[in-house]
């Protein structure tokens, strides 16, 4: 079971939300609330695995949340659900440790497909926001310019895959290497990049013409 803290200021979201989650045998919405600090809060006593979790909050807005909950331990999986694609904040929020992101308007498969994915260890990124993480990135390091000579054969294999959300486990089998040798090479794509997570380096990569991203 996969065990989901809805965090959003607006009732009847949270409570459609709810409802379309518990259609799903493997989802347990254990609990719901309408801040920031109530999120902290019901995460240190109820340790959900995973929590979706507005922007715009009252109390403790969204990306500081997803900032102080990368301080715990065990730090739970987030997905920003949101209603604008183009908020700013998104960017903030991945840079912060947010998995991934859901429009409020997204099909229902769309959502547990993207739930799961990022429950593995995999994580979402619409070439939108990649573009926009991109040169927020590049504003505040300036461009650092990498091309597909510096990564090896083996690293851009395992690049394509990560790009497509693909957990450590999964990235493994497809290559026939141990997981630990699949995390190696992540980790040292994600040092080549300069990126400080998964989804930033997916984001980096792809407007830099090493991979392609597909709507």
């Amino acid at each position: 079971m996969i065990r989901i803290l809805l965090v959003d200021d607006h009732p009847i979201v949270r409570e459609g939300l709810r409802a379309l989650l518990e259609t799903q045998s493997d989802f347990d919405v254990i609990a719901e609330c309408a801040n920031g600090e109530e999120a902290l809060r019901l995460n240190a006593t109820l340790h959900p695995d995973m929590l979706l979790l507005d922007l715009e909050m009252p109390v403790l807005d969204g990306v500081e949340t997803i900032r102080r909950l990368r301080q715990s331990s065990p730090s739970p999986r987030v997905i920003v659900f949101t209603a604008f694609d183009n908020d700013e904040r998104i960017i903030h929020a991945i840079q912060n440790g947010a998995n991934g992101y859901l429009l409020k308007e997204a099909p229902r498969d769309e959502i547990f497909k993207a739930i799961r994915v990022t429950m593995e260890g995999g994580s979402l990124l619409q070439p939108v926001i990649a573009s926009k993480l991109l040169r927020h990135v590049e504003q505040q390091r300036g461009a650092n310019h990498i091309h597909v000579e510096d990564l090896t054969e083996r690293e851009l294999e395992v690049l394509r895959l990560l790009a497509q959300g693909m957990p450590n486990k999964e990235i493994a089998s497809h290559l026939v290497i141990s997981e630990r040798t699949a995390k190696f090479h992540v980790s040292s794509i994600m040092g080549k990049l300069g990126a400080t997570n998964r989804t930033e380096a997916v984001a980096l990569a792809a407007q830099r013409g090493l991979i392609m991203l597909h709507t």
